[in-house]
C-alpha cells in the first residue's frame, strides 16, 4: 500500500521559510516523479513544483518561482519543498503526489499524479 505523508507546515509571518516534508512508503520512491500541489479554501488546486525521478529536471509554478526549492533524496524515500520569502497568498493546504510512471516527464496537471498525500496546512500571516 503506498502512502505519503507531509510535514512541516505551520504558522509563519509573511517573508519567513518552512521546509515541507514528503515521505513516501509501500513503493520504489526512486522510480517515482513527484510534485507538490497547493489548494486555498475556495479555490482550486494549484500546481506548485514537480521534480523528476533523478533531479535531473523540475518545474515550478509561476507564482512561486525564485521563492520555492524543490528537492529529493531518493536513498531517505523523501522530497523537500523550502519556501522563502513566504506571502500571506501562499497561504493552503499543501500536497505532495507521486507518478510512478518514471520514463514519463513531470507534470503541471494534477491528474497526471495518482498518489497523494493527505497535505499539511501553511498559514502565512500579513
Amino acid at each position: 500500500q503506498v502512502q505519503l505523508v507531509e510535514s512541516g507546515g505551520g504558522l509563519v509571518q509573511a517573508g519567513g521559510s518552512l521546509r515541507l516534508s514528503c515521505v513516501i512508503s509501500g513503493r520504489s520512491f526512486s522510480v517515482s516523479n513527484m510534485a507538490w500541489f497547493r489548494q486555498a479554501p475556495g479555490k482550486e488546486r494549484e500546481f506548485v513544483a514537480a521534480i523528476s525521478w533523478n533531479a535531473g529536471n523540475t518545474l515550478y509554478g509561476d507564482s512561486v518561482k525564485v521563492r520555492f526549492t524543490i528537492s529529493r533524496d531518493n536513498a531517505a524515500n523523501a522530497m523537500w519543498l523550502q519556501m522563502n520569502s513566504l506571502e500571506p497568498e501562499d497561504t493552503a493546504l499543501y500536497y505532495c503526489a507521486a507518478d510512478f510512471r518514471a520514463w514519463r516527464n513531470i507534470a503541471r496537471e494534477a491528474k497526471e499524479y495518482n498518489y497523494w498525500g493527505q497535505g499539511t496546512q501553511v498559514t502565512v500571516s500579513s
